[in-house]
């Protein structure tokens, strides 16, 4: 979902356009990363045992940045890349503090999927409900991101609600389909077969967390992406970006968030 909008977008999205086609991922690959996931939601359900554990850690100095106006993000651990056969997983953290704000709030405005393209218009071209039932949602994303070229996607997440206690929600998204698209926007638009795509994004999970204390709410994401590898041939071309699209994905999406909250509230009379 990006919960939508936790778009971690690999590194191979600076690639030019001689990146050569990939037969799609491998199952060792997707093993890899289901083993990943397994343990990195292991970690999440311990650290909601915890009401003052944030999914983002938390320091005086952390917490103090947000309050004035700040969005944080960093890589899970260490550089926030983990190499598998064949792929490449990233992990990246953030959060940001939304003034004025309450938990209600926040959540309607990341569950209007149907808005989704004006709320992250930077990122999301088309967005729209499938399918909802009170806390579960099926969306359907188109995703933009220009970085030396445009890539467009065309994306289907689940995603899951559930409260943890009466300040405090947490939600879990899941890709379901993510199909390259050729030729965006002219009638001989086409969706790259599945063995011939670029190997820009596989899989995308985002864990976010919505706190409301300290007049506002504290609104945390982890987004874990995974790509195929960065061939050795590219490296000299990629390296230069390939720390600085994660972050600026995923603080972009933070940042649309609370710019939305804040548009309903100086438009409210």
């Amino acid at each position: 979902m990006r919960m939508v909008a936790a778009l971690v977008w690999p590194a191979a999205f600076g690639a030019s356009t001689d990146v050569p086609l990939t037969s799609g991922p491998k199952p060792e690959t997707l093993e890899a990363f289901d083993r990943y996931i397994r343990l990195t939601e292991s970690v999440l359900e311990a650290r909601l045992k915890d009401r003052d554990e944030f999914l983002w850690p938390e320091t005086d100095a952390v917490t103090e940045r947000l309050r004035h106006g700040a969005v944080t993000c960093g890589p899970r651990t260490g550089t926030g890349e983990t190499k598998v056969a064949h792929g490449l997983i990233e992990d990246w953290a953030g959060a940001v503090f939304i003034p004025g704000a309450t938990v209600g709030e926040v959540l309607r405005v990341v569950q209007d999927y149907d808005n989704h393209q004006k709320t992250y218009h930077h990122q999301v071209m088309r967005s729209r409900v499938l399918a909802h039932n009170r806390n579960d949602f099926k969306v359907y994303l188109r995703l933009l991101k220009r970085k030396v070229i445009t890539v467009v996607l065309d994306t289907e997440h689940e995603v899951h609600y559930r409260p943890l206690d009466e300040h405090r929600w947490q939600s879990r998204s899941y890709s379901t389909r993510i199909q390259e698209i050729e030729n965006q926007g002219r009638a001989a638009e086409d969706a790259a077969q599945p063995k011939k795509d670029h190997g820009f994004l596989w899989r995308l999970n985002s864990y976010w967390m919505f706190t409301e204390k300290d007049g506002g709410v504290y609104v945390e994401c982890e987004a874990v992406s995974l790509s195929r590898n960065v061939p050795a041939d590219l490296r000299w071309l990629l390296d230069p970006i390939l720390r600085s699209l994660p972050r600026e994905a995923l603080a972009g999406t933070l940042r649309d968030t609370r710019d939305a909250l804040a548009n309903r509230v100086t438009a409210t009379p």
